[in-house]
């Protein structure tokens, strides 16, 4: 039995708002950049949110294929030389218009969120939309929740998986 639940991975990953995003490229290959996203409400679905310009390459590479992960990294700040530890999520990215309510919700969650929303679309010469990650059910981990001594102890150990419950996929 895993010691960790996907309710406390899920508990981490709201505290945090920048992650890396990996989207396919029109050669099939790999494209990532970092960005700023944000988790849906909690009574619905498990998906995470990015708002972006509607002509942004990870927009473009979403609309040819939707595969796509999300990594999100937990770092040592105090002790630089340990390994970061993180949860990918793989699924399908799904872009969606400006107004989209759930997009809107979760990105008001959060200050950096707020900050996005109120970026004039003026600024940049085009539309927002937003990307919805609609994760696979299993999330992959390593060393969240791990100590710093845990991970000297056996660092290839510290690897696991979680699962979304059914009433939340």
């Amino acid at each position: 039995m895993n010691r960790f639940t996907f309710d406390f991975v899920e508990n981490q990953v709201r505290r945090k708002t920048f992650g890396v995003l990996t989207t396919i490229d029109s050669k099939g290959r790999p494209h990532s950049t970092g960005v700023i996203y944000a988790i849906g409400p909690p009574n619905k679905t498990f998906a995470l949110y990015i708002i972006a310009g509607e002509n942004y390459v990870k927009v473009r590479n979403i609309k040819r294929n939707p595969n796509v992960s999300l990594v999100v990294t937990f770092p040592h700040y105090w002790v630089r030389f340990a390994p970061a530890s993180y949860v990918m999520f793989r699924g399908k990215g799904e872009v969606l218009p400006s107004d989209d309510v759930d997009g809107i919700w979760a990105m008001s969650r959060t200050r950096i969120g707020r900050m996005n929303l109120q970026t004039d679309a003026e600024e940049i010469s085009q539309d927002f939309v937003y990307i919805r990650v609609n994760p696979e059910p299993i999330v992959f981990c390593y060393g969240l929740g791990y100590s710093l001594m845990e991970l000297r102890g056996n660092h290839t150990g510290a690897g696991y998986k979680v699962t979304i419950p059914e009433d939340r996929y």
